[in-house]
């Protein structure tokens, strides 16, 4: 059992780490940041936060899949044999992952183009699709931990 303690503990953290900071940054920080900043300094804020969130999503990511797998075959023989809980939170990361690449590798670059550019009507309706995208990782993200925490029988 100590075998699987690790992989265990670091997949509950990474989760954390990704589920939890969209959950400040969507529910604590974007509403602090409307109210307390005006568009140009509140779009570049989100660009430093991103630059730096994003680091940690991508440490979560690898730390996700490696303990995810590791467990996967020290728990049970692989993923035919899984529980489906355990089936439908790999297609669950997969989806999420699959967001935040489109966050990461489409919407991040035009939001900081548009930054640079001081073009900030681009800029703002960059990150209105990130913000959506964002919640939509949330609650999928969510309901993934709900899932597995509950091992609900889906």
């Amino acid at each position: 059992m100590l075998a699987f303690a690790l992989p265990y503990t670091l997949h509950v953290l990474a989760a954390l780490v990704w589920v939890g900071g969209m959950f400040f940054a969507w529910l604590v920080l974007r509403p602090a940041t409307v109210s307390a900043l005006e568009g140009p300094a509140r779009l570049r804020l989100w660009l430093e936060v991103f630059r730096r969130f994003f680091v940690w999503v991508w440490l979560a990511v690898a730390i996700l899949a490696i303990s995810g797998i590791g467990m996967l075959h020290l728990r049970f023989s692989g993923f035919e044999t899984a529980p489906r809980y355990v089936q439908v939170m790999i297609g669950g990361a997969i989806a999420m992952f699959a967001l935040f690449m489109r966050i990461q590798a489409l919407l991040l670059p035009e939001l900081k183009a548009a930054v640079q550019a001081e073009d900030w009507p681009a800029a703002a309706a960059a990150l209105a699709r990130i913000r959506r995208l964002v919640g939509a990782n949330l609650l999928l993200g969510l309901a993934i931990v709900a899932v597995a925490s509950a091992r609900l029988p889906i």
